[in-house]
């Protein structure tokens, strides 16, 4: 598990938070998009090492990255696409929907797909996560925040 960084917290408010998943996003691309450019499009990677702690423990014989995992990754995916776009941290307000398409193994590059937009005062966050195999889950996300044009 990751934890924050000594001294971090109330003076970086994107310092890291306690993770189940120790792999760093990556932010690819970030475009602006819709009507006065109130929505993103983005595109994230992350690592998923084998050494990750979790899968000591997520069938020891056979070990897949459990799906609240995937879903961590779109979150914290969302948060360093806020971060590079100067925006505020957004915090997660209701999982909407998400639905689990392909198993993610050690040594996978997890890819998401990101469509972020304003909706009535929050942001609503659309993700496809793939890996070289395929589609891994379609994921939606309510959270705080908006697109600043």
């Amino acid at each position: 598990m990751t934890a924050a960084p000594a001294g971090a917290g109330a003076a970086d408010p994107f310092a890291l938070r306690p993770s189940l998943v120790d792999a760093a996003v990556e932010v690819v691309s970030v475009e602006r998009s819709g009507e006065g450019d109130s929505a993103l499009t983005a595109v994230t990677t992350i690592g998923v090492e084998k050494t990750e702690q979790l899968f000591d423990g997520h069938y020891a014989d056979f070990p897949i990255f459990p799906g609240v995992c995937v879903m961590e990754c779109v979150q914290r995916s969302v948060i360093a696409v806020a971060e590079r776009s100067g925006m505020a941290e957004p915090e997660l307000l209701a999982v909407e929907s998400t639905r689990f398409l392909g198993a993610v193994y050690p040594g996978d590059l997890l890819t998401v797909h990101l469509d972020v937009r304003n909706d009535e005062g929050t942001l609503r966050c659309r993700a496809k996560a793939f890996t070289e195999r395929g589609d891994a889950a379609s994921v939606r996300l309510r959270m705080t925040g908006e697109v600043a044009a």
